[in-house]
């Protein structure tokens, strides 16, 4: 299977997961990159069974929005029972790397939201240690160099990710070289970081279903049994 092909599989078996489960009044949270392009195409099949959709990106809203799902604030939004989303890298423990598509903070924030998080990924974004991906980090712009100087004391390699602005105005700086054997510590240490938004582990707020995609098929991997 081709990577688009696995990719497609896994956003079909999160729909289908999700789909005996959604009432009239359920809010679907749905996260950023292709992945959950595809996700949002199945989705569309059940948008008569469910109240709507809260969006961890612009690029996502539209995409929703084209299909006919209402798109709501996260601030209109008591609760989510599902929040779906693709991953950069995951290891066994279902810790992520997030961010390749520089909405890493409206996605970690919905994350937060959702009861349960699926994260959706073919089989090559599986890991033992994470890091080989680089770790993108929202920064406010004026922080920049303060931040990069900060991140190499971490041992860190900091790269502005030249053009690229965030949904929320910031810039990216994506690290190389991180040594990311702790992921809920680095978190925290890069979080601690004065001009810091948020960076792209989400280790304190894992996975807590993995839908990966294998040539063997989808499997899914769980924790605290979802």
């Amino acid at each position: 299977m081709t990577q688009d092909e696995l990719k497609q599989a896994v956003a079909k078996a999160a729909v289908d997961y999700i789909a005996p489960k959604l009432e009239r009044s359920s809010i679907v949270g749905v996260g950023t990159g292709s992945t959950a392009n595809f996700f949002i195409d199945f989705l569309a099949q059940y948008k008569d069974e469910f109240d709507g959709a809260v969006a961890s990106s612009e690029a996502t809203a539209e995409r929703l929005k084209k299909h006919g799902i209402e798109v709501y604030d996260l601030n209109s939004v008591s609760e989510m029972e599902f929040y779906v989303d693709g991953a950069d890298e995951t290891n066994a423990n279902l810790e992520l790397i997030k961010g390749g598509g520089a909405a890493l903070t409206r996605e970690k924030i919905v994350a937060a939201v959702a009861k349960t998080f699926i994260c959706i990924a073919d089989g090559s974004k599986m890991v033992d240690i994470l890091g080989d991906f680089p770790l993108p980090v929202e920064v406010i712009p004026m922080a920049r160099s303060h931040v990069g100087r900060e991140i190499v004391k971490l041992g860190g390699d900091p790269v502005y990710r030249d053009g690229v602005t965030t949904d929320n105005g910031n810039i990216i700086i994506d690290v190389h070289n991180l040594d990311i054997s702790r992921p809920i510590q680095m978190e925290e240490k890069l979080n601690n970081i004065v001009g810091v938004v948020t960076n792209g582990l989400f280790a304190r707020r894992p996975a807590d279903l993995l839908l990966l995609g294998t040539s063997e098929g989808v499997k899914r991997i769980s924790r605290n049994g979802a």
